[in-house]
C-alpha cells in the first residue's frame, strides 16, 4: 500500500512537472507573440486612427424632426477673459481657423464679451494699466478686429467689468472706468472697418440698483463717440435655473413669473431704449417648456420700445452638475425653434469657440457643430 502510494505520488509529480513545462512553453510562446504584437501595434494603431484608413463617407444622421425650423445662429461672443470656463490659450493661427469655422455656418457678428475683468484685460489699456491691471501678452482686441476685418464680420466691443458690480450689486459702479475705456478704445481701434458696435457688458436679470442709470450713461457715450454705432445688452431671465455657477444646486425654488418679468423689464426698457438698440436675453435659465411664454413677452417689449429682440442661445449645458460642457443638441434646437416662433430678429450664442467649435478643447463641441450643420442643411465640406 505504501509502495503503491509512493508510485502514485511519483506519477503525479511527473505529470505536474510536465504540466509546468508545457505551461512555461505556452507562456514563452504567448509572450513572444505579444512582443511581436507590441512591435507592430503602433503602425496598426496609426493606420486605424488615420482619416485615410477609417472614414464614414457620405453618412448623415437620420433626423426624425423637421429640419431648419430654428433661428440660425449668426453671432457669437468671444470669451478669453473668463472666470468660469477654461482658457484655450489660442494664438493667431487657432483664432484665424476658428473665424473660418464661424464663417462657414453663417456667423457674421462677433462680440468681445468684456474687454477686461477685474485685473485681467484684453488690450494694453493705458488707463487700466495705471489702475493696477496686468499687462496682457497679446493685444486680443487688435487680433479680433484684424480677423473680423479679414472675414468681413461685424465686431462689437464689450465694456470693462471691474467686478465692483458683482461685489456691491450696484451697476452704477461700472460707469466711471468705462468713461475712459470707451474714449480710449474708439480713438485707438475705431478705424477698423469691422468695428460695428458696443456691448454693454453688465449682466442683470431684475430691477437692479443703478442698472438704468448705468445702461443709459454708458450707452449714450458709446453712441456719441462712434457716430451712433449700435449698442446692446444681454441680461438673463431670473428663472428656476438662475443659480450661482460656483454652487452645487442646479435649480432654485423661487423663480420670476412671466408677469413679474414683463413688469420689471417694461420699466427698464422705458429708461434705456433711447441709447440701447437691442436686447439679447440669455435663454438658459428657464425650462424648455417655458421658452414660448417668456420669449413672447421679450419680443412684445422690444417691439413696444423700438428695440431689436435677439436671443443669446447658450451652447453650454446648465442642466448638468459639471460646469460647463457643450449642450445636448436637442436642447439647443428647441431654444432656437422657440426664438423663431417668437419672431426674434437675431440669434447669437455664448459661445462658439468653447462649445461649438471643431477645434475646441471639448471633443463634444465639434459633434455639436456637425449636428447643427445637419439640422440646418449646411453643406460646409
Amino acid at each position: 500500500m505504501q509502495h503503491l502510494t509512493s508510485k502514485r505520488y511519483m506519477n503525479c509529480k511527473i505529470i505536474e512537472i510536465e504540466t509546468m513545462t508545457n505551461s512555461r512553453r505556452d507562456f514563452i510562446k504567448k509572450t513572444s507573440l505579444a512582443g511581436a504584437s507590441l512591435i507592430t501595434a503602433p503602425a496598426i494603431l496609426a493606420n486605424c486612427s488615420s482619416p485615410e484608413s477609417v472614414q464614414a463617407v457620405g453618412l448623415e444622421t437620420p433626423l426624425i424632426v423637421p429640419k431648419n425650423q430654428g433661428l440660425k445662429i449668426t453671432g457669437t461672443f468671444l470669451d478669453e477673459i473668463s472666470h468660469d470656463i477654461p482658457h484655450q490659450n489660442w494664438g493667431m493661427k487657432e483664432w484665424d481657423l476658428d473665424f473660418q469655422y464661424m464663417k462657414r455656418i453663417g456667423i457674421d457678428t462677433v462680440i468681445m464679451i468684456r474687454s477686461g475683468y477685474r485685473k485681467f484685460i484684453t488690450y494694453p489699456s493705458s488707463y487700466l494699466l495705471k489702475k493696477g491691471c496686468y499687462m496682457p501678452s497679446v493685444d486680443l482686441l487688435e487680433l479680433f478686429l484684424t480677423l473680423a476685418d479679414k472675414y468681413d464680420m461685424k465686431f462689437y466691443f464689450g465694456l470693462y467689468d471691474s467686478g465692483h458690480y458683482w461685489d456691491t450689486h450696484d451697476l452704477s459702479y461700472e460707469i466711471e472706468d468705462n468713461k475712459y475705456v470707451i474714449d480710449e478704445v474708439w480713438q485707438t481701434y475705431g478705424h477698423h472697418k469691422s468695428f460695428g458696435g458696443w456691448y454693454i457688458s453688465g449682466e442683470i436679470s431684475r430691477a437692479t440698483k443703478g442698472a438704468i442709470k448705468a445702461f443709459y450713461e454708458m450707452g449714450k457715450q458709446c453712441k456719441e463717440v462712434s457716430n451712433g454705432l449700435p449698442t446692446f445688452i444681454s441680461p438673463w431671465i431670473d428663472g428656476k435655473k438662475a443659480v450661482a455657477a460656483s454652487g452645487a444646486n442646479l435649480t432654485k425654488a423661487e423663480a420670476v413669473s412671466v408677469e413679474q418679468h414683463e413688469k420689471e423689464w417694461n420699466e427698464i426698457f422705458d429708461g434705456i431704449h433711447e441709447v440701447v438698440d437691442a436686447c439679447a436675453f440669455q435663454d438658459g435659465h428657464i425650462d424648455y417648456d417655458e421658452l414660448d411664454a417668456f420669449f413672447e413677452v421679450n419680443k412684445k417689449l422690444a417691439d413696444k420700445y423700438g428695440m431689436k429682440c435677439w436671443t443669446n442661445a447658450e451652447s453650454f449645458d446648465r442642466d448638468m452638475p459639471i460646469k460647463f460642457l457643450p449642450i445636448k443638441f436637442d436642447k439647443l434646437r428647441m431654444k432656437l425653434e422657440a426664438a423663431k416662433r417668437a419672431g426674434y430678429d437675431k440669434a447669437i450664442t455664448f459661445e462658439f469657440s468653447h462649445f461649438m467649435s471643431p477645434q475646441s478643447a471639448y471633443l463634444q463641441a465639434g459633434h455639436l457643430y456637425d449636428r447643427y450643420c445637419e439640422y440646418f442643411d449646411l453643406k460646409i465640406w
